[in-house]
């Protein structure tokens, strides 16, 4: 059977390449992915594969049906958005549209979703069960899971696998990570509520802008004597608000930021963490102040048999020395993790790195390519682990 696919999705190579190259000239931005949605749906329906369209929005999945009569189903997910980012390659194929590209791999994602949904058209009668294709958009935003889940894509799904493009690892190799594959990603919002006045008069105001500064350093050091050192937090304030004048003492300073951890239960004990120094360092200085803390997405948390089944997948058919158990986990954040509160899942990592380069440029950089021989080995993968789900069924 692994031959089998093999030999189809490098008949497809071709076709995937044209594929992957269209969707990278017509990056669209999350929740604006019109285009690619209905390019997708066309090349699925060309495929025999029932599709529906406008889900999550903008999203669209694609059902298989197998001739076998394992009740389960399985889900495949890739993200189809692009990045509000001006392209500085100077590909034959780069993007046509201003200030819009794919600099975060998502159209080599939609790519193989979309190959590994025709290799298994074509072997419907050797499934096991039903293969649900989730085509997501808006997951630059950390929406787009949510989108989909609140349209019923999750309905009956007993797993998920995913996938995203590792520049840092050659093309050709494929990466696992058991338990924590990435980051919680949470929003922060701090207002600092003083007294104005003049600048020549410091004592007869309360400076937010001064006490704003306070607090940062403050959590900055409480970090690194009141966390768990092996369970990380990294708190970033990348944006502050305040005053109106040079001369004028500030009243009110607003600071915004993210707080990333990997661990749910540090996650549920920050925003009482946060706002306790918050509430100390203003108490000291007699200002006030208002703690907003919203949860984004939460930790990818990989599980455990469905890791080991992508990683034998993908030793089979790439031997182990192209196989990599990663070691540590991502501090970045996915909205995947949407989908494991409704079912099981694991994301592996494609390598899509030129192996005679010396950069590779990371994901979000202007000038950000892939290897594309990278697109088949995630095709064969993925198609071979979806093939090898339905002769698990302890899974």
């Amino acid at each position: 059977m692994l031959n089998q696919i093999k030999d189809l999705a490098t008949k497809l190579a071709p076709r995937l390449i044209e594929i992957r190259r269209h969707i990278h000239a017509h990056p669209e931005l999350s929740g604006q992915e019109y285009q690619t949605a209905a390019f997708v749906a066309g090349v699925l329906s060309s495929s025999g594969i029932h599709v529906q369209e406008g889900v999550g929005k903008t999203g669209v999945i694609g059902e298989l049906q197998g001739t076998g009569n394992d009740e389960r189903l399985l889900a495949i997910r890739t993200d189809m958005d692009a990045l509000p980012i001006q392209e500085r390659t100077s590909l034959e194929y780069a993007s046509r549209a201003a200030s819009v590209m794919h600099a975060c791999g998502h159209d080599v994602h939609t790519t193989v979703g979309l190959g590994t949904a025709m290799v298994l058209s074509q072997m419907a009668e050797e499934l096991g069960g039903k293969v649900r294709f989730l085509f997501q958009p808006a997951e630059e935003i950390a929406q787009g899971a949510s989108w989909m889940v609140k349209d019923g894509a999750m309905k009956n799904v007993s797993a998920i696998l995913g996938i995203h493009v590792f520049p840092s690892i050659p093309a050709g190799s494929i990466g696992v990570r058991y338990g924590a594959l990435t980051a919680a990603a949470d929003d922060l919002e701090i207002l600092i509520i003083g007294e104005s006045g003049h600048g020549a008069r410091p004592h007869e105001a309360i400076d937010a802008i001064w006490i704003a500064s306070q607090v940062i350093t403050a959590l900055q050091q409480a970090i690194s004597r009141t966390q768990n050192p092996l369970r990380p937090v990294v708190l970033t304030i990348g944006q502050i608000n305040g005053g109106r004048a040079p001369n004028v003492i500030a009243d009110k300073v607003r600071l915004l930021g993210t707080v990333r951890s990997l661990h749910p239960e540090t996650r549920a004990s920050l925003p009482n963490w946060i706002e306790k120094i918050v509430a100390s360092v203003c108490h000291c200085y007699g200002a006030h102040y208002q703690v907003n803390y919203h949860q984004g997405v939460p930790s990818v948390q990989n599980d455990y048999a469905l890791t080991q089944l992508l990683q034998s997948a993908a030793e089979e058919a790439w031997n182990s020395d192209r196989v990599q158990v990663l070691l540590e986990p991502s501090l970045g954040a996915e909205d995947f993790s949407v989908y494991l509160e409704h079912a099981p899942g694991s994301m592996f990592r494609l390598g899509v790195g030129y192996k005679d380069r010396i950069i590779n440029h990371p994901l979000h950089h202007p000038e950000f390519e892939v290897d594309e021989t990278a697109i088949i080995t995630g095709v064969v993968t993925m198609a071979y682990a979806a093939y090898k789900y339905w002769l698990s069924p302890q899974i």
